[in-house]
């Protein structure tokens, strides 16, 4: 079995890959500095896959320790990127944090695999487009300033990982430019566990549902658009983690070279509002919600042209806005009774 090494692998969207890559015959290696996420999650994975993979707790920053792993892992062919810090609103309010962690942890995994022949795919971001002139937003669109700080460390993530293939590096790379994850697996056995207030949508439903939260603010109900709330993209976190299988099987073909990019997401937009009846619609629970004022360094609205996605990558989602919403309650029910 293929080793890889997954960054972040604790967290919402790296716990789910690890899922999908052992479903598909890889051998999937943790590195997680636990900032954002909880150790309980690999006991949590154990259930799910059968065992326990393996686990480094490291902070990506550390340059030493970062080769260190390097040494101890020689037989890595491939490498999925998810560390990095991710609240739009918090980098806005500390993007000294952001560009540190972003940048040092990409520049010290990429220099210590250095000159292996190895496939990286990086947890790209749709906030690289910034607000689109056009939707649905293709691959091709023109990068427009970073509406924040977190977008800014996509885009440059992105030039980097561009830079470094033009040098002739060992390295395959694909960026998935990631739309907004949300739901959970479908054991209820792993889902978002944000550490303290959530910075996502989905989870601050969840947990004003269940009682831990008093109310959701929708941030501006001014925009542009049907019902005056921002639009998304909203994908299930599944599907996602399918997509990064994809991208690792499409980099092990002959045929591909080098670099590129790809939307992952529905090619379909939601408003906040219509989110937060989608949950009440398919959960029966009514939530208490009221409207705020717009938020720093949000987009109005952005949703992918998915096509080359279908066409290339051979992906597609499947699990639909429902399911997204169900999933997420499942699994903010079973860590209310179960919790970690």
């Amino acid at each position: 079995m293929a080793k890889i090494l997954v960054t972040g692998g604790l967290g919402f969207i790296g716990s789910h890959t690890v899922v999908e890559l052992v479903n598909s015959g890889y051998e999937p290696i943790i590195v997680d500095d636990l900032s954002n996420s909880d150790p309980k999650i690999i006991d949590q994975l154990a259930k799910i896959i059968g065992y326990k993979p393996p686990f480094y707790k490291l902070d990506l920053c550390d340059e030493q320790g970062v080769k260190e792993l390097a040494v101890k892992e020689p037989d890595i062919a491939g490498i999925i990127h998810f560390a990095a810090f991710k609240a739009v609103g918090e980098s806005v309010q500390q993007p000294i944090k952001y560009y540190r962690n972003n940048f040092y942890s990409l520049l010290n995994v990429l220099n210590a695999f250095d000159g292996r022949p190895v496939n990286f795919v990086f947890s790209s971001s749709c906030t690289v487009y910034g607000q689109p002139d056009k939707l649905p937003v293709t691959e091709s669109a023109p990068v427009k300033a970073a509406e924040s700080p977190y977008g800014n460390t996509k885009q440059i993530a992105e030039e980097i990982l561009t830079d470094m293939q033009k040098a002739g590096s060992s390295y395959k790379v694909i960026s998935l430019r990631y739309f907004n994850p949300v739901g959970a697996h479908s054991s209820g056995l792993i889902g978002e566990l944000p550490i303290g207030v959530p910075q996502n949508l989905v989870p601050f439903i969840t947990q004003t549902a269940i009682g831990k939260r008093e109310k959701i603010t929708v941030f501006g109900n001014d925009y542009n658009t049907p019902d005056g709330s921002c639009i998304r993209d909203y994908i299930h976190v599944v599907d996602l983690a399918k997509a990064h299988v994809a991208a690792l099987k499409l980099m092990e073909t002959e045929t591909f070279k080098g670099y590129d990019v790809f939307n992952i997401g529905t090619g379909q937009g939601s408003s906040v509002l219509q989110v937060i009846h989608a949950f009440e619609q398919s959960t029966g629970q009514k939530l208490n919600y009221q409207i705020g004022p717009r938020r720093d360094g949000d987009v109005e609205q952005v949703w992918g042209d998915v096509s080359k996605s279908k066409n290339i990558l051979k992906w597609q989602t499947e699990l639909n806005l429902d399911v997204m919403m169900q999933s997420a309650w499942e699994w903010e029910k079973y860590i209310a009774q179960n919790p970690l």
